[in-house]
């Protein structure tokens, strides 16, 4: 079984989608990983960052994203019209070996999935409503992947900001989870917030379940030249240094670099749009980086 990793931030535009999307272009690219991305933000940003909108259109016309996973388990009466194989998009990008589960502009409805835990609560005459929704938000993403799990060295988790029923599910289902942020002091903030969240996970999931996620570190995007020479740069890596200690942050900085953007709007990767550019070159490095931790 390969790894599960959440790439995660209280903080949304951070970088956090492309990070995970090339990253996982990087692991089967350059190290001929097999690789899983599961779209759990409603922006689809890591779905329209490796499939054109075109396509995400007639999936979901054919209701083959994860939206109809998660259907499958809310509604668990409703009759599945696909299996979690037929939904994967293999070999993205034209790179055997990158797939995608394509997220989805309206995944759940929190009113469903509330009266559904409240009708277990009242079957099972569970007193505590708090158990049966701990319960449900720690196997929620584990069943999704159940059935393919095995077939992955890598399955990287795109969270949504903030922090919703899915990031802390896709949290409880990873063995790791991958910090992007910007070098400025609100940054350190959200890590702290962040960091704080999921102590009060493994909490409240202590008496049921351990739930053993660890950091495997924190990357600084959107970094540039004069920021690193500068005093106020330095601020912020000295506070982050003594808050969480040298070893949790990579080494590897991702630059401010256009062709990361004109790469979004060809509906690729920039490690496969221009391999060439300083931000390509800055994810490969983080990758290999990101496998020597490991």
């Amino acid at each position: 079984m390969g790894y599960v990793v959440a790439t995660v931030n209280m903080k949304g535009g951070v970088g956090k989608t492309t990070l995970t999307v090339n990253i996982a272009t990087c692991l089967v690219k350059n190290h001929g990983k097999r690789v899983l991305v599961l779209d759990l933000d409603t922006q689809i940003s890591a779905t329209l960052s490796l499939t054109s909108p075109l396509d995400f259109a007639k999936r979901r016309k054919k209701r083959q994203t994860f939206r109809y996973l998660l259907d499958q388990i809310i509604n668990p009466d409703s009759k599945p019209k696909h299996t979690i194989r037929e939904i994967i998009q293999s070999g993205v990008c034209n790179l055997p070996g990158l797939d995608l589960l394509p997220g989805d502009i309206d995944l759940y409805d929190e009113f469903l999935v509330s009266e559904m835990l409240h009708e277990q609560a009242i079957s099972l005459s569970e007193n505590n409503f708090e158990t049966i929704w701990n319960r449900f938000e720690r196997v929620l993403i584990r069943k999704v992947l159940e059935p393919i799990r095995q077939e992955y060295d890598f399955i990287l988790l795109d969270c949504a900001p903030g922090y919703n029923l899915l990031t802390r599910s896709a949290l409880a289902a990873s063995h790791f989870y991958i910090l992007p942020a910007k070098p400025e002091p609100l940054s350190v903030v959200g890590i702290q917030l962040l960091e704080r969240r999921i102590g009060q996970l493994k909490e409240s999931h202590e008496q049921e379940a351990e739930i053993g996620i660890k950091m495997l570190g924190i990357v600084f995007t959107m970094s540039n030249n004069n920021l690193l020479t500068g005093r106020y740069y330095k601020q912020v890596m000295q506070r982050v240094n003594q808050d969480f200690g040298r070893e949790r942050i990579f080494q590897t900085q991702i630059p401010i670099d256009v062709n990361v953007a004109r790469a979004v709007d060809n509906f690729l990767p920039v490690v496969i749009n221009s391999p060439q550019s300083s931000g390509s070159k800055a994810f490969s490095q983080l990758t290999q980086e990101l496998l020597q931790k490991l």
